[in-house]
């Protein structure tokens, strides 16, 4: 049975028997009629790859309906949703169950999109904005090989209708604005990012606006994201595709890096220093001067770091030709900024690899000029100095203030024991009637007139008898 038998009809009966689904949660539930499926999948597939002319026009609704059918579903919820974020080196993925069918029909997909008889213009009847936002909701499946596939057949359709490209470009926007201020969950950023890659690639010259803020708006705004470990290589590839493309977006582009700079979390620290030198080896000169003072600002603070990995990574410049040959023509204002983080951490540093890379900086440092280099000494000198007065100034000020509060405190002492000793010579010199007073009423009698109110001893004793 072949998909252009006479009339279709053959190959119509065997896309809408295709179109059968089958629960794969309890795998031994028919297992006959499973195996029918894939073997009819498989035939079709086996057939476009080859044979030509297959694809007539009366094929096309029974294979998108077919395609729809069986890709087009609600996915299971997260595995994971709200714990830490999926490692693809040491996690196990979640893969689909139904994948024995799925297979087959992504690559009937892919090879009915690739084929030379594929005609667009009768396609786009069935491939509408419906079909697209259905693909795109795909790209959230746990199933690497699943996103794989959808991967390349974005691209294609992408790349053979012209009309939905900006829908397309619309609606991954809106996924990855969702991603970034919503949900900070989605399984399929990096492969989408992957396609971006390819369309930025291919984007005309001078960019449109449109673009621009995509760079700016959306792109930019990923680095905030706390999985960025998980798009980061694809993410960075756009940016630098960006750039290429149009070197006046490098000072907006590298300012907002600065801006999201991570405080604490060091690996991701490495990931930007990582971007950041793929953006140094594509920028111009002329550009790097724009930037340069807030950059090396950074990586002075990332070479003074207590992580070595992200000291050893902003050491690792040293080693670039490309950035070496910027900084040393602009030496005279990099070189004051990165010596006082250079020269205090190697002899501070605890690790004895960022000793070494320091001593290759400093070195270079010194090869590049020497006058400014003794210059950037003497002035580190001279503010360690004058940092040690200060220090030694406010020693002495706190000591001073301590010994004042010291004689502060024995003299409020000493006035202390003068008022409690006046107290009781006044006593002894007092009235005989107060002290009969007082007598009485250590005695437990009042002061006041009237028998009534009299107890002593003796009354009470009295009383009790």
């Amino acid at each position: 049975m072949t998909l252009n038998d006479e009339n279709g009809a053959s190959s119509n009966n065997k896309l809408r028997q295709c179109c059968v689904l089958f629960d794969f949660s309890e795998p031994l539930n028919d297992l006959k009629y499973k195996e029918i499926k894939r073997c009819a999948l498989q035939e079709i597939v086996e057939h476009l790859n080859n044979q030509s002319n297959v694809i007539t026009e009366p094929i096309y609704p029974e294979a998108f309906n077919m395609v729809a059918t069986n890709l087009f579903r609600t996915l299971p919820p997260s595995s994971n949703p709200n714990g830490a974020e999926f490692d693809p080196e040491e996690d196990e993925p979640t893969l689909e169950v139904s994948w024995p069918h799925l297979q087959f029909v992504y690559e009937l997909f892919l090879r009915f999109l690739e084929s030379p008889d594929f005609q667009p213009n009768v396609a786009k009847r069935y491939i509408d904005h419906s079909f697209i936002l259905n693909l795109l909701e795909l790209f959230d499946s746990e199933d690497p090989r699943e996103r794989d596939f959808l991967k390349t057949v974005l691209h294609r359709v992408y790349g053979k209708f012209l009309g939905l490209r900006a829908f397309i470009r619309k609606q991954i926007n809106n996924i990855f604005y969702k991603f970034i201020y919503e949900t900070e969950h989605h399984n399929g950023i990096a492969e989408l990012l992957e396609i971006l890659g390819s369309i930025i690639n291919g984007f005309a010259l001078p960019l449109k606006e449109e673009h621009k803020q995509f760079l700016l708006k959306v792109l930019l705004p990923l680095h905030k994201v706390k999985s960025l470990s998980v798009y980061h290589p694809q993410l960075a590839y756009c940016v630098v595709q960006f750039l290429e493309k149009d070197a006046s977006l490098t000072q907006p582009v590298i300012k907002c890096l600065l801006k999201f700079w991570p405080k604490t979390h060091s690996p991701k620290e490495v990931m930007f220093l990582n971007e950041l030198e793929e953006i140094l080896d594509v920028i111009e000169p002329a550009e790097f001067q724009k930037v340069m003072e807030p950059l090396f600002r950074q990586i002075a603070k990332c070479v003074s770091s207590p992580h070595f990995q992200v000291a050893e990574r902003a050491l690792y410049y040293w080693n670039n030709d490309y950035i070496m040959s910027l900084i040393s023509e602009n030496s005279k204002v990099i070189m004051p900024i990165m010596f006082p983080a250079l020269y205090s951490n190697s002899k501070s540093h605890w690790n004895k690899t960022i000793h070494g890379l320091i001593y290759n900086a400093i070195k270079l440092f010194m090869e590049m000029n020497q006058l400014l280099f003794d210059e950037c000494h003497r002035k580190y000198q001279a503010e360690q100095e004058t940092e040690q007065e200060k220090l030694a100034q406010r020693d002495a000020l706190w000591q001073q203030m301590e010994d004042l509060a010291a004689r502060n405190s024995k003299l409020t002492l000493n006035d202390d024991e003068q008022q409690s000793g006046s107290g009781r010579l006044s006593s002894s010199f007092s009235h005989p009637q107060q002290q009969q007073q007082q007598h009485r009423q250590m005695n437990g009698t009042s002061g006041g007139g009237g028998g009534g109110g009299v107890y002593d001893r003796r009354s009470i004793q009295h009383s009790s008898t």
